[in-house]
């Protein structure tokens, strides 16, 4: 599938756009579980300037819709209308060491790469990020979260650029931190957070990731193609738990498949499509809402225009 070019119309409304600017871009290659179709309009800024001038001159009827690394996306078949916006580059993958334990990221910076430079800079407190296999601005949209440490926990404020191409800083009261959820604006796009974190000893904070590595590699199937935890656990519950009572574990639709080692997880074997595993999510949380009238909810971000498998 492809759609309309509109590349020429927004070149004659924006002629000093400093980023790629690319008519209907494959999203498979930018997601982990490979799949899905294109971006109508795909971008990316060179630096907030530019991301702020594209945004200020694109018209208000086209759709934007802002990606990471694509670690918890699946992005469906018949691909994203409207424009697709992925943040990358020295300006949005930099990490600058402050004083008093702080660190100021751009929103591309791997969260585990943010947990290594703040270990070797002896900064305690963001160990918890080596298990978390996305981007800050992933983080910071989702709250996300893992081995007893979350993304409000480091917080101190985050730049966003919304929809019109105005600037604004948010505080923790803006965000509304919740469980795996935030009540920021879905409309803007983050793109440099500050952090907080406290002193501590490089040689223990890296033995500190080294048993979060170990964790995940034992439990998890992180060298599928996955997208991470599907489902939010629906407290007090863990949703491995009563999807694994449902009966789901290893079950498959198409070459998509509920993982064998953590049935929070679905896995593309190989030739699944997007609406494959979409479809098998919707069938796990049928079969656990028939169990135990338990309603999951998911936690992998799905966008675009659904196709049948």
């Amino acid at each position: 599938m492809s759609f309309p070019d509109l590349t020429p119309d927004l070149q004659s409304l924006m002629p000093e756009v400093q980023g790629r600017v690319i008519a209907n871009q494959p999203l498979a290659p930018f997601t982990w579980f490979r799949v899905g179709g294109p971006a109508q309009i795909f971008f990316q800024p060179a630096d907030e300037d530019d991301l702020s001038y594209f945004l200020s001159r694109l018209p208000a009827e086209i759709p934007v819709t802002i990606i990471g690394l694509g670690s918890n996306l699946i992005v469906r078949d018949g691909g994203v209308p409207g424009v697709v916006i992925r943040l990358g580059g020295k300006i949005f993958g930099k990490i600058e060491v402050l004083p008093d334990y702080r660190l100021r990221i751009g929103t591309a910076v791997p969260d585990m790469k943010l947990a290594r430079t703040a270990a070797e800079a002896g900064i305690d407190g963001l160990a918890f990020l080596r298990g978390i296999p996305g981007s800050i601005g992933g983080a910071l949209r989702m709250n996300a979260g893992a081995h007893g440490g979350e993304t409000k926990d480091i917080f101190i404020e985050a730049h966003s650029i919304n929809r019109s191409g105005t600037r604004h800083v948010l505080t923790a009261a803006d965000m509304g931190f919740a469980y795996r959820h935030t009540q920021a604006p879905q409309e803007i796009i983050f793109t440099q957070a500050l952090v907080q974190g406290r002193p501590g000893k490089p040689e223990l904070i890296m033995a500190e990731m080294d048993r979060i590595t170990a964790a995940r590699e034992a439990s998890q199937p992180i060298r599928e193609k996955t997208g991470g935890s599907t489902f939010a656990n629906p407290k007090p519950h863990s949703a491995w738990q009563v999807i694994d009572a449902a009966g789901c574990r290893g079950l498959t639709l198409g070459d998509a498949q509920v993982s064998e080692m953590h049935c929070n997880f679905l896995i593309n074997r190989g030739q699944a499509s997007a609406a494959d595993i979409e479809g098998l999510g919707e069938e796990v949380r049928r079969r656990v809402r028939e169990h135990s009238d338990i309603e999951l909810r998911w936690e992998i971000k799905r966008i675009g225009i659904a196709m049948e498998s």
